[in-house]
């Protein structure tokens, strides 16, 4: 089915215990979306500002979830699709019902506090990778219990990739090769940007219905047309902006195969660029080029960010720099690291980032390409292959 295995979890679980024992924690307590993921295989259907939930591994006892009931039948799937990982669970709820008596949504704390007690768990610390919220409650119904940051350790944890992981951000990189070919195929004068964008995603979608029928595919397809792009977020409006000849597109590609994120970025031209926007995008893809090729064992985050900087200084696009090189990704988007413009921390096999260096140029366009990296011994593998030439990135900007 692409879900990962149950020896992903099982390495994953005796990475926690080790850490448990090394920081003398009583139990590992995790809150957020990606990270509940991470941990449980359970892709979380709730917003947890909204309906809280816990992925608790103690030290001493097995791993068990806290869930909302608007969950029951979601779970029950995936526990019949052997998709989770954790089949422990405790439900709270909303409504009081005669039939039965439960913990409801306000007595969310009190309920972690009983189940933690029912583990053997009255004191110690508990390490959790976010400190507000209900959980903020149970030292007050635990005082023998105190809540310390985990949040570190299962950033950690998440920043290198076991290989099953990578193999699905491999997938999640041909897959947007293949949308890219076809955000070609539909540029054209006079066509709605958001037009494309829709064509696009549905024939992605199409498509990964064909490959993968069982998998859980997340897909996203923008662009920004014309001076637009220079804005590398998006603009607040013009939802009908329009391709015209002359324009420049840089558009974003992003699958998520199974909860595993691909970026896959380029910068297109509608017909001949001018030797303004050809001299930048020039810049922009040297300064690609080189930032990729950095992302290998032994350099710094920090040198690929220096050496795409590099690039565009000698381009005469020093000071049109306004964002960093790139990235982590994984089941986020954006992951940490997010400060590779100045950690020096040297870079460990199997990570993955995006390398995105761009200028902007205000009445003119942004200038970008992004692939996916993983970074290796002596050469990364790029798993974005999408032609960036100024060639392949130009389509006839028609009569």
């Amino acid at each position: 089915m692409g879900y990962l295995s149950r020896r992903v979890y099982q390495d994953r679980l005796t990475r926690i215990h080790r850490e448990l024992e090394d920081a003398e924690l009583a139990a590992l307590v995790v809150l957020t979306p990606e990270n509940f993921l991470y941990v449980s295989g359970y892709f979380l259907d709730v917003q947890p500002w909204e309906r809280p939930v816990a992925a608790i591994v103690p030290r001493d006892a097995e791993p068990f979830l806290v869930m909302h009931e608007l969950s029951t039948n979601h779970v029950r799937y995936a526990t019949e699709h052997r998709s989770m990982w954790i089949p422990e669970v405790y439900f709270y709820a909303e409504h009081t019902r005669l039939q039965h008596r439960t913990y409801l949504t306000p007595q969310w704390p009190q309920m972690v506090a009983d189940l933690l007690r029912r583990k053997g768990i009255r004191r110690g610390r508990l390490g959790v990778d976010a400190t507000g919220g209900p959980i903020g409650g149970v030292p007050s119904l635990l005082p023998g219990v105190e809540l310390v940051s985990a949040a570190a350790f299962l950033r950690a944890m998440r920043e290198v990739k076991d290989e099953e992981e990578l193999e699905l951000i491999r997938q999640g990189g041909e897959f947007s090769d293949w949308g890219q070919a076809r955000y070609r195929e539909h540029l054209a004068p006079g066509r709605p940007l958001a037009e494309i964008d829709t064509l696009v995603a549905h024939e992605m979608a199409r498509e990964a219905v064909r490959r993968w029928p069982d998998y859980k595919v997340e897909i996203r397809v923008a662009g920004l047309t014309g001076p637009n792009s220079a804005c590398p977020h998006g603009i607040s409006g013009n939802y009908g902006q329009v391709v015209e000849r002359g324009h420049g597109i840089v558009n974003i590609v992003i699958p998520r195969l199974n909860g595993y994120v691909c970026e896959n970025e380029r910068t297109f031209f509608v017909g001949a660029p001018s030797r303004e926007q050809a001299a930048a995008f020039q810049a922009a893809f040297e300064a690609q080029e080189a930032a990729s090729a950095a992302f290998v064992v032994g350099a710094t985050m920090a040198d690929a960010d220096a050496a795409a900087q590099r690039v565009f200084e000698r381009h005469g696009y020093g000071d049109r720099i306004v964002h960093r090189t790139g990235h982590g990704i994984g089941l986020a988007g954006h992951e940490y690291p997010d400060d590779i413009a100045f950690n020096v921390r040297p870079l460990v096999e199997n990570e993955v980032f995006s390398c995105e260096p761009g200028i902007y140029l205000y009445g003119v366009g942004g200038f970008r390409h992004d692939d996916t990296v993983i970074v290796k011994r002596g050469r990364p593998e790029i798993t974005t292959k999408f032609p960036r030439d100024l060639e392949s990135q130009t389509v006839s900007g028609g009569a």
